[in-house]
């Protein structure tokens, strides 16, 4: 039998070399990644556990936001909780809950989707709304996805190469999970520092509950509204933002305008005392990127630049009677 010769040896030898060292870069590419995301980037958010054990997760106001669109577009979707704890903790694994525009080879966003295996375009993923609901179409596609062990639902979707990481982000999913769909009553706070992007008032609050809900969060015309509201339509750039087309009424109480009403049914069941809570801690977390000054429902408030940004009893003092008995969500805006 006949020998390669030399230069065959060498440069097969060169060739599983090159493809080694590729697979070695992509993988400490990805840890690297991991390792510079998984920190909070300033801890002006928490969620803390319903049960009064004292368990806490603390994040930042941008992971807050991106949280609470997850959860929006779950719910929206009529998605139960457990499909949200499996998004937040799979978002906690693959981005830190940032909107990241890199990753291993062409990933990007929140979940490090893909515009090469079909997740949609560049544009189309870094939008966190898009991405949630691209999460979402692969999830309810799983069969019995409420029942499998996180790691095996989220695995299905995302088939990652570090399948068992999803689990380590299970109880800070489920801790916020609890929060923003209200299950969990007033617990997720922010200290509300505004960011550098401008305020938009009313309007700006109205079409990101749009972009997170969809239009059937808003009820046209302010119906249970109470004395001294007035509707105010949308601009057209803020309809433009929201994707909702024509502009609906937003309920806006108070002689400045700046408190956007979401009726609540007072005295309501569960199921709207949960949404109630889930409108509630959705401003919170979005409180910094809208320039939130004030939240109230079902008889207490959350104030932005509080020690802690805790909430706390509402005084009766000031007080309409729909934020005394739980009868609206009111998110003041600043001036």
């Amino acid at each position: 039998m006949l020998e390669p010769p030399p230069t065959s040896k060498y440069r097969g030898r060169l060739l599983r070399f090159g493809a080694a060292l590729t697979v070695l870069t992509a993988l400490a590419g990805y840890l690297l990644m991991q390792y510079l995301t998984a920190g909070t980037g300033g801890s002006d958010c928490a969620v803390v556990s319903a049960d009064g054990d004292g368990e806490e997760y603390d994040f930042a106001p941008e992971q807050a936001v991106n949280a609470a669109t997850v959860t929006a577009v779950g719910t929206a979707r009529g998605l139960p909780e457990r499909a949200v704890t499996i998004a937040l903790a799979t978002a906690l694994q693959e981005s830190a809950l940032h909107n990241i525009g890199h990753g291993d080879r062409d990933s990007l966003g929140l979940f490090q989707q893909r515009p090469s295996q079909g997740w949609g375009t560049p544009r189309q993923i870094m939008d966190p709304t898009y991405a949630a609901g691209k999460f979402y179409d692969h999830l309810v596609e799983v069969p019995g996805y409420t029942r499998l062990p996180l790691t095996v639902a989220a695995q299905r979707v995302q088939r990652s190469g570090f399948p068992e990481a999803y689990a380590r982000h299970e109880r800070q999913a489920a801790l916020l999970a609890a929060a923003l769909t209200g299950r969990s009553a007033a617990t997720l706070t922010c200290a509300g520092r505004p960011s550098a992007t401008p305020a938009g008032g009313p309007d700006g609050v109205r079409a990101a509950l749009v972009r997170d809900f969809g239009r059937g969060v808003l009820r046209p015309g302010g119906a249970g509204s109470g004395a001294g509201t007035a509707p105010v339509a949308l601009s057209a750039r803020s309809a433009g933002a929201a994707r909702s087309g024509p502009a609906v009424p937003v309920v806006v109480s108070g002689p400045d305008g700046r408190a956007v009403t979401l009726p609540v049914s007072p005295g309501a069941p569960d199921r709207d005392r949960r949404r109630g809570w889930q409108l509630a801690h959705w401003a919170v977390a979005n409180a910094s990127a809208l320039h939130l000054e004030r939240v109230v429902y079902a008889g207490r408030e959350w104030t932005a630049g509080t020690v802690g940004g805790r909430w706390r009893p509402l005084g009766a003092s000031g007080a309409r009677g729909t934020e005394r008995g739980g009868g609206a969500v009111r998110i003041v805006t600043a001036r």
